[in-house]
């Protein structure tokens, strides 16, 4: 039997900023985004949610709700030094780690012998371990599968446990709500909800072979995720498929002029995290956010990097203005998989 822990730090970058800085503690805070209303939240605080404020949130919205919340700029390689330490205590436990970004993770600990191989009982020691060398606080969810695992460290937020055993997994997953489920974004769940699917009941009445017709591939994912199945094991290596830079600009910009300088501005910090990445590229991409928050993105295939094919790119994302302000402009190039060789690699850390 499988034993898979989803650990999520609770709200990271803004519990950090309250450790250090007391005068932080007992405000509604966000990290990211800036005073001039320009730019997206990167997180906030349990008190900056109470006001509705949320992550990837733009930050003039957040303001709107939360007057007087309080914005921190974020200091990414505290953050990184800290993930990096708390990675050093789930190894106390398993090597089977997969990291899903600088908070959160997933452990699988089936063949872990401490506490007598209770899966609770590490959960809970690798909680208590995280607050003593740390001072922060981790919610943690235990399951016999991946998803159910994730979705568990969310059900007692903050600094809780929640534990499904294989006796209680079809009660838990039989009721969820398909918004829950992961992938089930808002236009997903939309469509679900238009053909009278609201929760994992209501996909196991449906037929699949409709399903499957309406979703494709991901249909089969909803009706497996409905029946409490998900056999994947877990990525130890992760294999950066991209490397890209983009900047929100503090006023919209309207013209190709302009953004030809951003491209200029942004191209040789590409050239850097592209060098550091040492691969191959497979493609070459642009995005532009425009004043309405909509996104744009041409990406083409190129085997070599090349500022006048994002020029050549820019021509087709600006065909798609309309007229609206330009308020973020991004580069981005596709990396190609590795040959096989017999040389060992090591893998990639977000």
């Amino acid at each position: 039997m499988r034993k898979i822990i989803h650990v999520d730090m609770d709200c990271y970058y803004a519990a950090v900023e309250m450790r250090d800085n007391p005068e932080y503690r007992n405000v509604p805070l966000a990290i990211g985004g800036s005073k001039d209303r320009r730019g997206v939240i990167s997180t906030c605080n349990y008190q900056a949610r109470q006001y509705g404020v949320r992550s990837a949130m733009a930050t003039g919205h957040a303001l709107k709700l939360c007057p007087n919340l309080v914005l921190a700029p974020g200091r990414m390689q505290i953050y990184s030094d800290i993930s990096k330490q708390i990675r050093s205590i789930f190894n106390r436990y398993t090597d089977k780690i997969e990291p899903l970004s600088l908070d959160e993770a997933y452990l699988d600990v089936s063949n872990c012998t401490l506490f007598s191989g209770s899966a609770t009982l590490i959960a809970e020691d690798i909680r208590r371990a995280i607050f003593e060398e740390t001072q922060l606080t981790a919610s943690a969810g235990v399951a016999p599968c991946k998803f159910v695992a994730k979705i568990a460290s969310d059900e007692n937020k903050p600094n809780g446990l929640c534990v499904i055993t294989p006796e209680k997994l079809d009660g838990f997953v039989h009721h969820l709500s398909l918004g829950k489920l992961p992938g089930v974004g808002k236009v997903t769940l939309a469509k679900l909800n238009n053909i009278g699917l609201y929760t994992c009941a209501d996909v196991r009445k449906f037929p699949f072979e409709d399903l499957v017709k309406r979703f494709g591939k991901f249909g089969k994912v909803i009706w497996d995720r409905s029946h409490g199945r998900d056999e994947r094991g877990l990525t130890v290596e992760r294999k950066r498929k991209s490397v890209g830079v983009e900047r929100t600009l503090a006023e919209d910009i309207h013209s190709e002029f302009d953004c030809i300088k951003m491209i200029d501005a942004l191209f040789p910090l590409l050239e850097k995290r592209l060098e550091k990445a040492n691969k191959q590229i497979q493609s070459q991409g642009i995005k532009l956010k425009f004043s309405d928050f909509q996104q744009t993105t041409v990406e083409h295939k190129s085997n070599t990097l090349d500022k006048g094919y994002f020029l050549e790119l820019l021509t087709e994302g600006l065909s798609r203005q309309d007229n609206r302000g330009i308020r973020l402009v991004g580069l981005n190039v596709g990396l190609a998989e590795p040959k096989e060789t017999n040389q060992l690699t090591l893998p990639f850390v977000d």
